[in-house]
């Protein structure tokens, strides 16, 4: 029976960072890269390696700043208005283009429009009112760079006026650190090449195309393999493969303690595993280790084994493959810009690990409000979504409510500032929204994350956010929102602007093979249902469609199983997970489902006063006018834009 490597320790991240970088070091390979001679159209964003001398001075002659004539200035101390100057030409005052050396005997330059010149005369001479200083005009030999001086030091990123500095100081080419050669290397037999249709139990491979761009971004090539099997003796193969020509070697998956998790135990049989578990959210079994060298390269190759999770694999690329690029490269680690930000509620973390929590950023009222996203490990779309990490560290246990935390962010402050923040009900419209609101006005964004109505109308009552998104239905008067508003929003005066009327109904597979038609079938012990979460207007309408067909929770199977979105609804149906969900039309189109429409209701967008003015909302509702946007919610099942941008309610608080 073969034996597998499990976590050697959970160790904290920075013992693992000093206990990896000392083994670099003993092995000689943490110090910067060799260098290399490029041509300057290459040098771009390369380090150098070696500091710049100039060969030349920058100009190397004193030459003209203007067109003009050149002169001695002791020729032209008594010129005034009432007695002008006369010099001969050429011998006292010789015409010179810009960038023209002037003569030896010259140490000026009197330009062009304030001279006269009289060619009747023999010779002709120049007449001017005003007397020259020395040096006037004149850009004197090494004014910007003289021979032998620094041009640029070692360990600087060249820059386009970088490039220049040194082809005016005498160079073509420059010696810049070599890029690092970067193995990816991912595991596992259920991975499938981009483009290959999926079955069941099988992944789409695109780790090794994210860790590639990484790479490329800080300082490296990259060599992408394709998937190796999940068995040891192949994962050694690829790794002493890749081992004799790279630098570095990213080993995806295959790093847990799973059946089929060899990795540590592959690294260990070539070389050494120095670190096997980091005690880091999200990223755990990490694994740093050192393959010996061998007769094809007789040096050691560090390898890092990154978890197969999307988001732990670039945020381990972050943390542990960037610092070391960069000392390869002689430079300091980046350093994200960073804000103080407000988390609108508490938040727990594991006490033992340095969390990574992706958040999303927006400036509301007189906050800077950090809302946290989905922390699964498997969850891309989170970190596509981040504006921003908040490192939560070991044993602080998380942060309290309005807890201010330091963001460090992914995007440029100013973008924070020009965002609307919606939260609220989920519905496609907001992703519409977002799309021709970037194209409309550039440098706008639209975030929103999807709580629930009732959520979504705390958050504005909290000041989290410009915008909730809402649907909810009052039973007793059978219209929508405001009674809500006024009930979780009593001292925020605010307009309810209609967006869409849709469809809501039920989401079954296709050709309804349950043959589900009404509400009162889902008390069949044969139906499961998805519901959505508390809070959210679809499940307010659901309870209230229980009510009036006599129905409680407790006759439905699966009424405490949640969905937050009415799209992943539509996927638990699609994957056989449940039979039945409640949610809107449109959302079971893109999985090719069925649909029993039982109601139109209203969604409307809910905002305050306070913001109503302002640049943003404004720019929003100006939107709403648009005739494309118009068209293309119009083009979504069971979607209505007939009272698209009125307001329904002008101030929730007198009504």
């Amino acid at each position: 029976m073969t034996t597998r490597n499990i976590y050697l320790e959970d160790i904290p991240l920075t013992e693992a960072q000093e206990h990896w970088q000392k083994a670099l070091a003993e092995h000689n390979i943490y110090s910067p890269l060799s260098s290399e001679n490029i041509e300057l159209h290459l040098a771009c964003g390369r380090v150098t390696s070696k500091p710049i001398w100039a060969l030349i001075s920058v100009p190397h002659y004193h030459s003209a700043a203007m067109d003009g004539y050149a002169v001695h200035s002791s020729t032209t101390n008594s010129a005034s208005e009432t007695s002008p100057g006369l010099l001969p030409i050429p011998k006292k005052a010789l015409y010179v283009d810009t960038g023209n050396p002037i003569p030896i005997w010259s140490d000026a330059v009197i330009p062009i429009e304030n001279v006269q010149v009289d060619k009747s005369s023999n010779p002709h001479t120049m007449q001017f009112q005003k007397s020259a200083s020395p040096w006037q005009h004149v850009r004197t030999m090494g004014e910007d760079m003289v021979a032998t001086e620094l041009v640029l030091p070692s360990n600087h990123r060249i820059r386009p006026v970088d490039i220049g500095a040194i082809a005016a100081s005498g160079h073509h080419q420059v010696a810049v650190r070599r890029l690092a050669r970067v193995a990816i290397i991912p595991t596992g037999d259920e991975l499938v090449k981009i483009g290959s249709k999926v079955e069941p139990g099988q992944i789409i491979e695109y780790n090794s195309l994210m860790l590639a761009a990484q790479a490329q971004q800080w300082d490296a090539v990259s060599t992408r393999y394709p998937p190796v099997p999940d068995r040891k003796e192949a994962i050694k193969v690829s790794l002493l493969k890749a081992s004799a020509d790279h630098d570095l070697i990213l080993l995806n998956a295959g790093s847990s303690r799973g059946s089929k998790d060899y990795s540590a135990e592959a690294i260990s049989e070539i070389g050494t595993v120095l670190v096997h578990g980091i005690a880091v959210r999200p990223g755990h079994p990490v694994i740093l280790g050192i393959i010996n060298a061998t007769q094809e390269k007789q040096a050691h190759t560090p390898v890092i084994g990154v978890p197969g999770y999307p988001v732990s694999t670039v945020l381990t690329g972050e943390i542990l493959v960037e610092p070391l690029l960069a000392q390869w490269q002689g430079i300091p680690s980046y350093e994200p810009l960073t804000l103080e930000a407000m988390l609108p509620r508490k938040v727990l973390s594991p006490v033992g690990d340095d969390e990574y929590m992706r958040v999303a950023v927006g400036n509301v009222g007189d906050n800077i409000i950090a809302t946290p996203l989905s922390r699964g490990a498997g969850v891309i779309s989170s970190l596509v979504r981040a504006d921003g990490i908040v490192r939560i560290p070991r044993f602080s246990e998380g942060h309290p409510d309005k807890s201010i935390v330091n963001v460090n962010l992914y995007r440029h402050p100013e973008q924070i500032n020009r965002t609307i923040v919606v939260i609220g009900s989920h519905d496609l419209t907001l992703d519409l929204l977002a799309q021709h609101l970037a194209d409309k006005f550039k440098g706008l964004r639209l975030v929103s994350a999807n709580v629930g109505s009732i959520s979504g109308l705390v958050a504005l009552r909290r000041e989290e956010c410009h915008i909730a998104g809402c649907h909810l239905l009052d039973p007793s008067s059978g219209e929508y929102n405001l009674s809500y508003v006024k009930q979780y929003m009593p001292d925020t005066p605010a307009k309810i602007i209609s967006l869409v009327e849709r469809q809501q109904g039920l989401i079954v597979a296709k050709g309804n093979p349950k043959n589900i038609l009404s509400i009162t079938d889902l008390a069949r012990s044969d139906i499961r249902f998805i519901n959505r979460q508390r809070g959210a207007g679809t499940r307010v309408f659901f309870d209230y469609q229980l009510g009036i067909n006599g129905m409680t929770p407790d006759d439905v199977s699966g009424y405490t199983r949640e969905q937050y979105t009415h799209l992943t609804v539509a996927a638990s149906v699609a994957s056989g997970t449940s039979d039945v969900g409640l949610g809107i039309h449109a959302a079971t189109i893109a999985l090719d489902l069925d649909f029993i429409p039982l109601a139109t209701e209203n969604y409307d967008l809910i905002i305050p006063h306070t913001y109503y003015e302002t640049e943003l909302i404004t720019s929003l509702l100006e939107l709403l006018n648009d005739p494309v946007l118009r068209k293309d919610i119009s083009q979504l099942p069971g979607y209505s834009i007939a009272n698209i941008g009125s307001i329904t309610c002008d101030d929730t608080s007198t009504h």
